[in-house]
């Protein structure tokens, strides 16, 4: 061991103090090299970035699974004001909305009326529907259009006429019109000959899509029926069960232009028939067939928005089984609303789709794509969002 004293030791622990601290150094330029800081970064805190904010929640999100289910069901009534019943259900968001009839309202201010009662108890977000064709089918009489569809040639008068109706149903209060008929008779012993448009499928497909932007351009959304077609029908699924026996190649050509043209339009709705389509589906009327509602309206065809139903309680679907299995069978497929014109329906339908969702994952995914859809639309007609 050297003295204390030793010069030779103190020179080499000059030299082992160097390299230690030119080792540090060279280890600091490095570590800064690597953060991509110059001199003017070096000993400064790292800025540390805050948490990344959660995406916001869809509207349909924000709604329980008793109210998702609930903007799937239209209501009815038979009174000429709104039964208890029926507010609750609207309060509680339990119903997404009423179609309502003449019955409802028999004089012009009775229709106002009834519909700010029933956006009172919704809180504004009803939609409120109405079967106003035109000719023998106007469920709210003192509004136009006046004139059957049979009586318009043109797409300029179909245009003047749904215009006219449109501003008539949004006075009334009403958001949603169950028409026009896009339907092509196929000759006078049509059931919907007298409803639909005159003519064949490339002289009603231009008259259908101008009615239907007749009634966006009022903010009231047009309903094209009765999907893929009834024009070869001779009997009303009202009254009883009915199978068309036309190729999908017929329907195509003959029945399929004039919805065509309204989804190009952008019609907010289609109704889809009860009618049995034996060769798209051998099995399942076309309100509950996914290979009408998925395969040919929403692929083929590109229809983004909703798909109601028919009556529920036509016989067509009650051949088959009850109003709450028909219910389910049709959300099943892909239909959006559930359209009950029975005052007494709600209350088989909306436990047993409750009852299924809570047990089917699958089914619950399909309701929530559906609510959301009907949110969409309440929005485009401008309604208010959800509570």
């Amino acid at each position: 061991m050297a003295a204390p004293g030793d010069p030779a030791a103190r020179r080499r622990r000059v030299v082992a103090f160097s390299a230690l601290a030119a080792a540090a150094a060279g280890l600091g330029l490095a570590v800064g090299s690597a953060g991509g800081g110059g001199d003017e970064d070096r000993g400064e805190p790292k800025a540390i970035r805050p948490p990344a904010k959660a995406k916001p929640k869809k509207p349909v999100d924000k709604l329980s699974l008793e109210r998702q289910v609930g903007q799937l069901l239209v209501m009815s009534f038979d009174e000429t004001e709104p039964p208890d019943y029926i507010r609750r259900r609207l309060r509680a968001e339990q119903g997404t909305g009423v179609v309502i009839f003449d019955k409802n309202t028999p004089d012009p201010e009775s229709a106002a009326i009834l519909t700010q009662e029933l956006q009172r108890e919704a809180g504004g977000d009803a939609l409120v529907a109405t079967d106003q064709e035109g000719g023998t089918i106007r469920s709210i009489p003192s509004a136009e259009p006046e004139s059957a569809q049979a009586s318009i040639e043109t797409p300029d008068e179909a245009s003047t006429s749904s215009l006219a109706g449109a501003q008539d149903l949004k006075e009334a209060g009403v958001n949603v019109n169950l028409a026009p008929v896009a339907d092509v008779a196929a000759d006078s012993a049509s059931v919907v000959a007298g409803r639909a448009y005159p003519g064949e499928a490339d002289t009603v497909a231009p008259i259908v899509e101008a009615a239907v932007r007749a009634y966006s351009d009022e903010r009231v959304g047009a309903t094209v029926k009765h999907f893929p077609g009834l024009g070869l029908a001779t009997e009303n699924t009202d009254d009883v069960s009915v199978a068309i026996a036309a190729t999908a190649d017929d329907l195509r050509e003959l029945e399929l232009p004039s919805f065509e043209a309204a989804v190009d339009a952008d019609v907010p709705l289609v109704m889809v028939s009860h009618a049995l389509y034996p060769d798209l589906d051998a099995d399942r009327i076309a309100s509950q067939s996914p290979k009408v509602i998925e395969d040919l309206l929403r692929e083929e065809l590109g229809f983004g928005g909703v798909v109601v139903t028919d009556s529920l309680e036509a016989q067509a679907v009650l051949d088959r089984s009850d109003a709450s299995e028909a219910a389910v069978r049709s959300v099943e497929a892909g239909v959006d609303l559930i359209l009950m014109t029975g005052s007494g329906s709600w209350n088989l339908v909306y436990p047993a789709l409750m009852k299924r969702a809570k047990e089917d994952e699958k089914f619950r995914a399909r309701v929530r794509e559906s609510a959301a859809r009907v949110l969409s639309l309440k929005k485009r007609l401008g309604l208010k969002a959800p509570r």
